[in-house]
C-alpha cells in the first residue's frame, strides 16, 4: 500500500528537516504544505526533496490540511498520515496509527493522547481540560465516542480522500472531519500514542483553538441537523414567551396593570423562537434540496 505522510508546517524551520529525514526510511512519499512561513521552511522543504505545496500566505491550518488531501489524492495514495511538524511525535508511533487501515478495520485512525493516562502526563495541564472539552463537544454532534479529537496525528483510507474535502480554515478542521465522517458511516478508531513535549512547544494558541472548533462545531451542526439546532432552542422560547404572556394577561385582568418586564419578557422569547423555528424549517428544506439534488 502506498503511504503518504502530509505535514502541514508554519514557521517550522527548527524541525521539518529531522522530521522529513527519519520520515522519509519509512514511507512512500511526503507532503510538506508550507503554510506562508517567513522563516527556512520552504527552502529546506525544497531541498530535501519532498512534495511541497506553498500557501502564498498564513491561511490556517485547516487550509493546510485541505491542500494536503487534495494533494494526496492525485498522487494516487492508500493511506495518508497527517503528522504535525513541532516534533511532538513519535515516528514509530506511525506503524500502529496505520495498521486498523491495513487490516481494514478503520477508515479513519486517531493517535490518542488520551486513550492511555500514562502517555499524556506531559501534556500542558491546561491543553488537557481544553481538548477533553473540545472532544466532549464533538462527541455530543457524532456518534463518535472519543478521548482526542483534536489530534493531527491521524490516519485516512484512500476512499476518505475522496469523499471527504475539508472546507475549514482554522482548527476546527479536525473536528469538520469527524462530523463529515460521522454522517458518511466511515469507521473511525483510535489508537494510543505517546506525546514528546518539552515545554509548551505547540504553534497553536488554545484559546483561538478552542473558539474556532466551538465555531466550527456549531456550524456544521446547523448545517447537518438545522431542526435540532434552531427548532428545539426555537421551541423552548416559544413556551417560555407564552409563559410570561398568559402571565402578563392574567395580571392585567386582575390588577389592569401590564408588568412590563415580565411582558417584554414574553414578548422578546415569542418573537426570538418564531425566528428560530421558521430558521430551522426553512435552512431543513434548502439543505435536503441540495441533498437530493446531489443524488440525482
Amino acid at each position: 500500500m502506498k503511504v503518504v505522510i502530509g505535514i502541514p508546517a508554519f514557521n517550522e524551520e527548527k524541525n521539518i528537516a529531522k522530521i522529513i529525514v527519519k520520515l522519509q526510511k519509512i514511507s512512500d512519499a511526503i507532503i510538506v504544505c508550507n503554510d506562508g512561513s517567513t522563516d527556512l521552511t520552504k527552502e529546506i522543504s525544497e531541498k530535501m526533496g519532498v512534495e511541497v505545496i506553498n500557501h502564498p500566505k498564513n491561511l490556517g491550518y485547516g487550509a493546510g490540511i485541505r491542500s494536503i488531501f487534495l494533494k494526496a489524492s492525485k498522487m494516487d495514495t492508500d493511506i495518508l498520515v497527517t503528522f504535525d511538524a513541532d516534533g511532538q511525535h513519535r515516528i514509530e508511533d506511525i506503524e500502529s496509527v496505520i495498521d486498523p487501515i491495513v487490516k481494514g478495520d478503520a477508515d479513519i485512525v486517531i493517535g490518542s493522547r488520551f486513550l492511555k493516562n500514562e502517555n499524556s502526563k506531559n501534556v500542558p495541564k491546561y491543553r488537557k481540560i481544553g481538548i477533553k472539552a473540545i472532544t466532549k463537544i464533538t462527541d455530543s454532534v457524532t456518534d463518535l465516542k472519543l478521548t482526542d479529537s483534536q489530534s493531527g496525528f491521524r490516519a485516512y483510507r484512500k476512499n476518505i480522500l475522496k469523499e471527504i474535502i475539508p472546507s475549514d480554515k482554522g482548527m476546527g478542521v479536525s473536528t469538520e472531519i469527524l462530523i463529515k465522517s460521522s454522517k458518511k458511516k466511515f469507521k473511525v478508531k483510535e489508537v494510543p500514542i505517546k506525546i514528546l513535549y518539552e515545554g509548551d512547544t505547540s504553534t497553536h494558541n488554545p484559546v483561538s483553538h478552542g473558539v474556532s472548533v466551538v465555531f466550527s462545531t456549531m456550524k456544521y451542526t446547523s448545517i447537518e441537523h438545522p431542526l435540532k439546532f434552531y427548532g428545539i432552542p426555537g421551541v423552548i422560547f416559544l413556551a417560555i414567551g407564552l409563559f410570561f404572556v398568559l402571565w402578563t394577561l392574567q395580571s392585567f385582568s386582575e390588577t389592569r396593570q401590564i408588568i412590563t418586564n415580565i411582558s417584554l419578557i414574553g414578548i422578546g422569547s415569542v418573537i426570538l423562537g418564531t425566528m428560530l423555528s421558521m430558521t430551522s424549517i426553512m435552512l431543513y428544506s434548502l439543505v435536503s434540496v441540495v441533498r437530493e439534488r446531489n443524488n440525482e
